[in-house]
């Protein structure tokens, strides 16, 4: 019997149906490739994570390789107080942003009354002896007398002051302001009879420290010049007018009176003097980092908004302009995981995650020297009540970040067990790897 003709569409749908299978079959076996894999990924973060779960209830950590590649995690993606370990994203922004060779401005006016007005820009090396030297070049320009000295603090409009400050008597709960001296703090020795005088050589006894010692038993003490409560910006320029007007006067410059805060008149007085720091943000950037000041980070960070944005100096330009430059250096997934509301690490409204810090830390590799050693590892300690965070380089120039958020200080035992962990997997060939006892101290 004749074999009759193929149906044409019975034969479309046996090949599209073939074709299907084909499909199907090869979905599922990278279906099961996948999960393969990320149950192999699942296993060893997880396994990774359990190796500190006894020292780190609430807490993330990673290291990553010279080249930024992520060789140990676990919870990466968790944001988590920083506290000071945020202050390497400020001078990475502001090394960027400022340039590595800024100095810092102040300004001096002079009228035709004989009246000085000192303008300040957030200089945060504003120490006796610095002022000393301008003393100097004041008396070099032909200053001869005064008879008001003003604060001009225009360049800054601080709706608050730090974000996260607490409400106390050490320097590092000083305020920030345009015309800053001495960390804003003041060095105080009370004697058994009651006489109050200057702890630091260099700096005059001023009246603001018998206000702020009156009530102290006797003793040494260094404290922040709101330490009792008061109006920051005027309190500031108190303290730098009195500072300047001491030290003029031991220079041979009288001054008659001090007239606290008035800006620059826009007629009738004329530049005498503009000062830039004798330290440039790469000296101070290492300060920073080394003695972790909140004073300087705050007042770079709030100069980077002020170069960006232009003056006077906020909070939300300076934000703008960190998170802007973070966001070139690292792309907007890692910038956006960096929650800045301010430049030291003091608010707990601030957030990082150990992923955004490893990018970081990768792209701050070249100025790594800024930051302290502590036998052999290059760190930066971040520290508030209930957080104890580390990040920094290995020996073996490997970048690691250590985010506890919890009420343990455990961040030293896990630092060494991470170091064994990295240590005990064999080196590329031809590198050699290091291995060092952690000495990390506890931030001040």
């Amino acid at each position: 019997m004749p074999r009759l003709p193929a149906c044409p569409r019975l034969v479309e749908t046996q090949a599209a149906t073939a074709g299907m299978m084909r499909r199907m079959r090869h979905i599922l076996l990278w279906s099961l490739v996948l999960l393969t894999v990320l149950f192999s990924v699942e296993r060893r973060v997880g396994a990774t994570c359990r190796t500190i779960a006894d020292l780190a209830a609430q807490g993330a950590y990673g290291v990553a390789d010279t080249s930024g590649r992520v060789v140990d995690s676990c919870n990466s993606d968790r944001a988590l107080v920083p506290a000071s370990v945020l202050k390497i994203a400020t001078v990475s922004a502001a090394l960027a942003i400022l340039g590595q060779d800024y100095r810092f401005l102040t300004e001096f006016y002079l009228d035709g009354h004989d009246n000085l007005y000192v303008k300040g820009f957030g200089d945060p090396t504003l120490f006796s002896e610095e002022v000393s030297g301008i003393v100097e070049q004041l008396r070099h320009k032909g200053l001869r007398r005064v008879q008001t000295l003003y604060v001009d603090t225009s360049t800054f409009a601080l709706t608050m002051q730090v974000p996260g400050q607490e409400d106390s008597d050490n320097p590092y709960d000083a305020p920030v302001g345009p015309l800053s001296v001495n960390f804003n703090s003041v060095p105080i020795k009370k004697d058994a009879a009651g006489r109050i005088v200057s702890d630091e050589p260099l700096t005059p006894t001023l009246p603001i420290m018998q206000e702020l010692g009156r009530q102290r038993p006797v003793g040494r003490y260094r404290v922040n010049i709101c330490a009792q409560g008061c109006n920051a910006e005027s309190r500031m320029a108190q303290y730098a007018g009195e500072l300047f007007r001491a030290l003029l006067q031991q220079g041979g410059v009288p001054v008659a009176a001090l007239g606290g805060i008035r800006s620059v008149p826009t007629q009738g007085a004329s530049l005498l003097y503009a000062h830039h720091s004798s330290q440039t943000l790469t000296d101070i950037s290492r300060s920073t980092l080394h003695y972790s000041s909140n004073f300087m980070a705050n007042l770079v960070f709030l100069t980077c908004g002020a170069q960006q944005f232009g003056y006077p100096a906020t909070w939300k330009k300076a934000e703008q302009a960190v998170h802007q430059e973070l966001m070139r250096q690292l792309g907007s997934t890692a910038a956006d995981a960096i929650v800045q509301v301010e430049g030291a690490g003091l608010s707990r409204d601030n957030r990082v995650t150990v992923r955004a810090m490893l990018q970081l830390l990768t792209h701050f590799r070249p100025q790594a020297e800024l930051l302290k050693k502590e036998r052999d590892v290059a760190v930066k300690t971040g520290t508030l009540t209930g957080v104890y965070n580390l990040a920094g380089y290995l020996p073996d120039g490997q970048a690691f970040v250590i985010l506890l958020n919890q009420q343990v200080n455990q961040r030293a035992a896990v630092l060494d067990r991470l170091k064994r962990q990295v240590v005990s997997r064999t080196p590329p060939p031809g590198q050699q790897t290091v291995s060092v006892k952690s000495g990390i101290r506890p931030e001040k």
